[in-house]
């Protein structure tokens, strides 16, 4: 009997994890990009960006994957409401699940479209995304954003924007952080 509900608790685990995987796969396949978090390297960067702004705020997560980056940005920096959206479901529910058993409060993780987020209350959006997306994103911010309001974005430039600075990361790709005030 207890062959039996093992191979039946193994075979129920296995359709849950291929569903999973279907579903973050269908999902990469809709967005253009699959949740990748980013390197020890870049988090320190962008957290040490995010300690000099002098006044915290709502810090946005525009595609917050896994949540790591949101998670790691609650941890090292002090009087941030963090809000991560995110619309595939099995990162956003892993997301949601560590806020849980970590007792973070100050982290949200909500289900949806980073392009119909509203934006106009973010004092910083984080962005880790790919150069379609930053594109699409680039006149929403510009629209949604005061000039007060700070765009971190990992890897990809926003398009027809200044960066304000250009940090070149000591990992082992030399990613690099473009850091934006609201203006082109």
């Amino acid at each position: 009997m207890a062959v039996t509900l093992y191979g039946i608790g193994s075979g129920i685990l296995a359709v849950a994890v291929l569903i999973a995987v279907i579903s973050i796969v269908l999902t990469s396949w809709k967005n253009g990009i699959s949740p990748m978090p980013s390197s020890a390297y870049v988090r320190r960067a962008v957290i040490a960006k995010i300690n000099e702004v002098t006044e915290p705020g709502l810090l946005v997560e525009a595609g917050s994957g896994w949540g790591t980056l949101a998670f790691d940005v609650s941890k090292n920096t002090k009087g941030w409401q963090i809000v991560g959206i995110e619309n595939s479901s099995i990162p956003l529910w892993v997301s949601r699940l560590l806020v849980r058993f970590s007792q973070q409060k100050n982290v949200t993780f909500v289900r949806g479209d980073l392009y119909n987020y509203p934006y106009t209350n973010a004092n910083v959006v984080l962005c880790y995304l790919y150069p379609g997306a930053m594109k699409s994103l680039s006149n929403i911010l510009y629209e949604q954003l005061t000039p007060e309001s700070m765009v971190i974005s990992i890897c990809f430039a926003l398009p027809d924007w200044q960066p304000d600075e250009i940090i070149t990361c000591r990992d082992m790709y030399r990613t690099k952080i473009y850091v934006y005030r609201n203006s082109v």
